[in-house]
């Protein structure tokens, strides 16, 4: 071998040894950075939001549970352990009569209004998102646009309501025009409290909750596949149902749990909106609250629970929001 050439052989294999050598002082010096580290650090810093999970979630829910056992009279609350409470919930559910129970009664009109309102924000949701996510070019527009919509959010929930009754009152804008138009002879009285006054103040009140999570999973979208899909010949509406819908849906699940829970427990929008005339498992509760019976309250409160985390399940069933995400 020339000896030029085994001079830059051996000049080589220094220089492979020396990387080599600083790599390995370098991993050694990084596990010597991290190797001090206590174990206990990681649970230190989780501890602060675990303790107020506990304090403001667990321990009220555990508090609950317990209540719902208890026995009450018309003069006093006893701590005991009875099953009265969930028997006089389900009382003649389980009878055998052709007729709905008091419960399966209510529980069949929320989950009516949870249906309608899904529905309708699911539609109006995806349809905002994908014009804000697909068809706004520049961020500080989508900016713009997003905060459009959340401007109803800047007014509380009560005020939002009661806006609508000088809308849809039988004295109120809507009848005042359609009367002068001659479209109708006499006002319309099912505008304002009743199931199309509760839906439609619901559908305004959260709707944002729909739009919010679809428009993040589609900004989150390749273009290139939409673009690959029109190249291949898809349509509009082939490109929206097999590429689009498939990948936005975590947004769709994530949207859809925040508005059938909310619906579920609501009771404030029902009542106004309803004029008191409407039930709902929401109202019930408040209303044995308003009467001081705890234990039955926290005993529907359970079965709430219950129903609500059993429909988040069937959700979760259909998608599997961790491999989607």
């Amino acid at each position: 071998m020339p000896p030029e050439v085994m001079t830059d052989t051996m000049d080589a294999s220094t220089r492979v040894g020396a990387s080599n050598a600083e790599k390995g002082i370098s991993s050694g010096a990084r596990k010597r950075r991290t190797s001090w580290t206590p174990a206990w650090v990681p649970y230190a810093q989780a501890a602060p939001l675990a303790l107020v999970f506990f304090l403001f979630f667990i321990l009220p829910l555990v508090a609950t549970f317990v209540v719902s056992f208890w026995n009450y009279t018309e003069y006093s609350i006893e701590p005991a352990f009875v099953l009265s409470n969930y028997q006089d919930v389900f009382y003649g559910c389980f009878s055998g009569s052709p007729a709905l129970c008091t419960t399966f009664a209510t529980y069949l009109s929320t989950l009516k209004f949870v249906a309608i309102v899904w529905v309708a924000t699911l539609l109006i949701g995806f349809t905002v998102a994908y014009f804000l996510a697909f068809h706004i070019r520049t961020l500080p527009m989508q900016i713009a646009l997003f905060m459009v919509c959340t401007i109803p959010f800047w007014t509380s929930n009560v005020i939002r309501m009661i806006s609508w009754i000088p809308l849809l009152g039988r004295n109120g804008l809507v009848n005042e025009m359609l009367t002068s138009i001659g479209l109708v002879d006499a006002p319309i009285e099912w505008l304002l409290y009743s199931d199309f006054a509760v839906a439609l103040a619901l559908v305004h009140l959260y709707t944002l909750f729909m739009v919010v999570p679809i428009f993040n999973s589609m900004m989150r979208i390749d273009r290139s596949l939409i673009e690959a899909a029109y190249d291949a010949g898809a349509s509009g509406w082939q490109t929206l149902t097999n590429v689009i819908i498939p990948l936005v849906k975590p947004g769709i699940l994530i949207g859809s749990i925040f508005v059938v829970t909310i619906v579920t427990g609501d009771y404030l929008t029902i009542g106004i909106m309803g004029g008191q005339q409407i039930a709902s498992v929401g109202k019930t509760i408040q209303t044995q609250i308003n009467f001081l019976q705890f234990p039955i309250a926290a005993a529907n409160a359970i079965v709430l629970l219950a129903v609500v985390l059993l429909t988040i399940w069937g959700m979760l069933r259909l998608v599997d929001i961790r491999k989607e995400l």
